[in-house]
């Protein structure tokens, strides 16, 4: 491939645009459209592919609705409750805040589908707890808070497999059963290095909560617990889809928050519609940027291509998810989630359907090893979003993080090599994959 055709030039604009802090997604479509002209084709392509592609995909629509969601509950009640249950169950072991953490990640994780929305959400009030009265270091605190909001997308539902599924057409229901057993397996890995780590820093122990005391608080927690089984019960029951759970769980929110804990007001309820708005703008522009720019790589033969090189390399399907694995771990360091899954996944997926790679296992490991880039530096996201919450440095949070980002790595490791682990719970719930 020349430097000077069309597609190098438009590599090199993409590029260049993005470092100059363009948009990513509205650097996507500028290098797009400059290979459109340059390449003799009709520059209202760009706007063909990306409306018919955000028109005629209707589960786009589950990505505004899920962090509606996550929202919601964070400007009532609903999320204080739930720190409140976890520690109930787990404050009482040594280091018992930092279990918290990860316990109150995996009961959010079940309702917002967003990391970004778990740091955000109850991740200040995490960060308040663990550090008042000095009882853990704010570095540490907020180490902790990174490493268990990646979670989240992981454990259903999931903004992520969302968008995998948008470009794979691959089962959302069965992505969202696929995450359940490896988000879990992330939550163990990070436990079990908080438990290291609390005995040889001889981490502080929180008051037992009275079993009296236990059946008050699950009780004020309980519609909180149940917003993941009204969302799951309905995809899963098939009684709505999972756009229209998505909105049930907007909704679902909503009412427990404003109608039951009465902890909504009219300022809180803007707030949180402009938050998700905002949100959801930045997310449909890297989606609108992606589909336009997929229309170039298609039109260029880029993922053929690649799949007769990979071809050429005879590369077994063990190797292929290693080199995967390796490549998006790589690129997690210095690009965001987002843009990996909807630019450089779809080049792949041609070669997991070749090498009879099962595509809910492909994009359950795809999904883990971008949300391990959320705490990779230099990039992280969420390393940024709790430096900016902590206040502390960068390089501590960081080396707060080294130890859960190994453990993450170990537990991606066996999601990778035994397929088992993402596939039966799919395949108990009939998935013939």
């Amino acid at each position: 491939m020349s430097f000077a055709s069309p597609f190098s030039l438009a590599i090199c604009t993409i590029t260049a645009l993005a470092f100059l802090g363009l948009p990513i997604g509205h650097s996507m479509i500028a290098g797009s459209i400059l290979y459109l002209l340059l390449a003799g084709q009709d520059m209202g392509t760009a706007a063909e592919q990306l409306l018919n592609g955000m028109y005629t995909n209707y589960v786009i629509l589950a990505v505004p609705l899920f962090i509606l969601a996550a929202e919601f509950m964070n400007i009532g009640s609903m999320t204080d409750r739930l720190l409140t249950f976890c520690n109930a169950l787990v404050g009482r072991f040594r280091g018992g805040l930092a279990h918290v953490n990860i316990l109150q990640s995996i009961m959010f994780a079940g309702m917002s589908g967003s990391a970004v929305a778990d740091a955000a959400g109850s991740g200040r009030m995490m960060q308040a707890m663990m550090t008042r009265g000095g009882r853990y270091t704010a570095s540490y605190a907020a180490a902790v808070t990174a490493a268990s909001s990646v979670i989240g997308p992981i454990i259903p539902p999931s903004i992520p497999m969302v968008l995998y599924a948008l470009i794979s057409n691959a089962s959302i229901g069965y992505l969202f059963l696929g995450g359940v057993i490896p988000g879990l397996l992330m939550a163990l890995a990070q436990m079990v290095i908080v438990a290291t780590t609390a005995r040889r820093r001889n981490f502080p122990i929180e008051p037992p909560v009275g079993l009296r005391a236990l059946p008050r608080i699950t009780w004020q927690a309980f519609p909180s617990l149940l917003m993941p089984v009204v969302l799951l019960g309905g995809i899963y029951g098939g009684a709505t889809t999972p756009t229209e759970a998505a909105a049930l769980a907007a909704a679902y929110a909503l009412i427990v928050s404003a109608g039951l804990y009465r902890s909504v007001s009219l300022r809180g309820l803007y707030e949180s519609l402009a938050v998700s708005a905002r949100s959801t703008a930045s997310i449909g522009m890297l989606i609108a940027g992606a589909l336009v720019f997929n229309y170039v790589v298609t039109a260029e033969n880029i993922p053929d291509t690649l799949r007769g090189i990979l071809a050429g390399w005879e590369l077994s399907p063990t190797a292929f998810l290693i080199l995967v694995n390796v490549v998006l771990l790589l690129l997690g360091c210095v690009l965001e989630g987002t843009a990996i899954l909807l630019v450089i996944v779809p080049v792949f997926i041609p070669t997991a359907k070749a090498l009879g790679i099962d595509l809910v296992h492909f994009g359950v490991v795809v999904v883990v090893n971008i949300m391990i880039g959320l705490i990779t530096p230099p990039y992280g996201l969420l390393l940024f979003i709790m430096t900016n919450i902590s206040g502390e440095p960068l390089r501590d949070i960081v080396r707060e993080c080294l130890p859960f980002l190994w453990a993450m790595l170990v537990a991606l490791a066996i999601i990778t090599f035994v397929p088992e682990t993402v596939l039966w719970l799919p395949r108990l719930m009939g998935y013939q994959g």
